[in-house]
C-alpha cells in the first residue's frame, strides 16, 4: 500500500533533489530564491514542480547576460570586467543578490559554460560557479567542472547546486541574530 503523505521518489533526480530540498526548506520555515545564468531556470522549474512549492520558494531570477545580471541582481560591473562572468566572485554576488532582492532566507546560484562553445582560457566548456547565501550566514561559493554535452552539463549543474543547498542548510543558524 501507497503512503498518501509520502509521494514516491521522483523519476528525475533533479527534481528529486529540489523536493527533497523544498521539504527541509518547509520544515524549517523557509523560502529560498534562485539565480540562474547557464541553467536557464531548471533550478527553479524543479522547485516548483510539486504542488505547494509555494511554501519553500520564493522567485527566481533568469540572468543569462552580464547586463542582467547588473541589473536585476545588483552583480558590480567591475567583477564582471576583472574575473568574467563565471566565476566564484560573480556567483557569490549572484547569490547574495538574490537573497537581498527576495523575502526567501537562503538564496542559490549558478553560472557556467554548457557549451558547446564559450570557452575561455582556463575555463573550458563544462566549467560551473555556484554561490550559496543565507541570512546571518557567510557565503560559499564552489567551481566544478562537469563533462558532457550541454544537457548534461545543465543537469549536472542544477543537481548539485541543489543538493549542496539542502547540505548547506543544516549549517546556517536558524535565528535572526
Amino acid at each position: 500500500m501507497v503512503s498518501l503523505k509520502t509521494p514516491p521518489a521522483h523519476p528525475d533526480p533533479v527534481v528529486a533533489a529540489a523536493v527533497a530540498l523544498g521539504r527541509a526548506l518547509e520544515a524549517r520555515g523557509w523560502m529560498i530564491a534562485s539565480a540562474e545564468s547557464c541553467t536557464g531556470g531548471a533550478i527553479a522549474r524543479a522547485l516548483t514542480e510539486i504542488g505547494g512549492s509555494s511554501r519553500w520558494f520564493e522567485r527566481g531570477f533568469i540572468t543569462y547576460t552580464d547586463q542582467s545580471k547588473i541589473d536585476m541582481l545588483g552583480v558590480a560591473s567591475d567583477t564582471l570586467v576583472a574575473c568574467g562572468a563565471v566565476s566564484p566572485e560573480v556567483a557569490r554576488e549572484m547569490a547574495e543578490g538574490a537573497l537581498a532582492r527576495s523575502r526567501a532566507r537562503c538564496a542559490l546560484s549558478v553560472t557556467g559554460i554548457a557549451g558547446p562553445g564559450g570557452a575561455v582560457p582556463g575555463k573550458p566548456v563544462g566549467t560551473v560557479c555556484f554561490g550559496w547565501a543565507a541570512l546571518h550566514a557567510e557565503p560559499v561559493t564552489e567551481t566544478l567542472r562537469f563533462p558532457g554535452d550541454r544537457a548534461a552539463v545543465r543537469q549536472a549543474a542544477a543537481l548539485h547546486a541543489l543538493r549542496r543547498a539542502h547540505e548547506m542548510l543544516d549549517r546556517w543558524p536558524t535565528t535572526d541574530s
